[in-house]
């Protein structure tokens, strides 16, 4: 997977500001606390560890080592000690200073959007439905994997609920002449998100009236039409079958593999180790 990381992460202990329900299957989280202010805001697709306490932990035990000797830190504690350890996406940063609700934020915001099903079925999302201001969990930045050349011609961004945060943080940061099309899966058209996307980028969302499979919406839709002429860079993230079945379809459509970036952020019927 390619990517840019960031040139100082901090493992940070951040708190819990406050919770909202933005839609039917979406729980955002947002962060605050002084701890912030070390976490370096990318935008893009920026990605982070993120690590949740387990039931029955009266602390929450974190890794000290920021490189990728934190993964061996984790090993060495006893397993009912390890903290719960998942992957998401930023969906908005705010900085110390940010105006906000007549005033400006005394520190740094982040927000995190869950993806829950009721009944809730996973320790994170199980974790956001319940979580409440002052509760703490760890994150570790490990960058944008988004990472397009300047001279494309055109952008194909494919994400399911899981991926909505990517999407939404490259759409926003692509310059405003951008052309091409973004085809979202979500499991209730009330889950869509007002996006800021480039007037030549046109924003398709696909919900699942008929219940199927996440990620075979999408994938049919998209290997279904024809490619924009011109040089195309895709970025897809979702569910494993969804990135992979289309990026094999892209690249037999004549695409590069080099302007193909696709991460897999879980897998349909298997519930996340750890």
């Amino acid at each position: 997977m390619k990517q840019v990381r960031p040139q100082n992460a901090h493992v940070i202990l951040a708190e819990v500001a406050r919770t909202e329900r933005v839609s039917p299957n979406v729980v955002r989280v947002t962060f605050g606390g002084e701890a912030l202010r070390q976490f370096e805001p990318m935008g893009l697709d920026q990605w982070f560890r993120l690590f949740l306490p387990r039931a029955g932990q009266d602390v929450l035990r974190l890794p000290t080592r920021s490189s990728a000797l934190w993964y061996a830190q984790f090993l060495r504690m006893p397993k009912q000690q390890r903290p719960y350890v998942r992957n998401y996406t930023v969906r908005a940063y705010r900085a110390a200073g940010t105006p906000a609700g007549g005033g400006v934020l005394a520190h740094p915001e982040l927000d995190v959007d869950f993806v829950v099903h009721e009944p809730a079925s996973g320790p994170a999302s199980d974790w956001a439905v319940s979580a409440r201001p002052g509760a703490t969990a760890g994150i570790l930045d490990q960058g944008v994997t988004y990472v397009a050349d300047p001279a494309v011609d055109w952008h194909l961004i494919v994400a399911d609920e899981t991926g909505l945060p990517a999407a939404a943080g490259v759409l926003a940061a692509l310059p405003r002449q951008a052309r091409g099309h973004a085809f979202l899966e979500l499991p209730d058209a009330a889950d869509a998100q007002p996006l800021d996307a480039p007037p030549g980028l046109a924003v398709h969302w696909l919900p699942r009236t008929d219940h199927r499979t996440p990620g075979v919406l999408a994938l049919e839709t998209v290997a279904g039409g024809p490619l924009e002429p011109g040089r195309g860079y895709a970025h897809l993230v979702g569910e494993s079958a969804l990135v992979t079945g289309l990026r094999r379809h892209l690249v037999a459509a004549g695409m590069g593999k080099g302007d193909i970036t696709f991460v897999g952020y879980w897998r349909s019927g298997h519930a996340a180790a750890g």
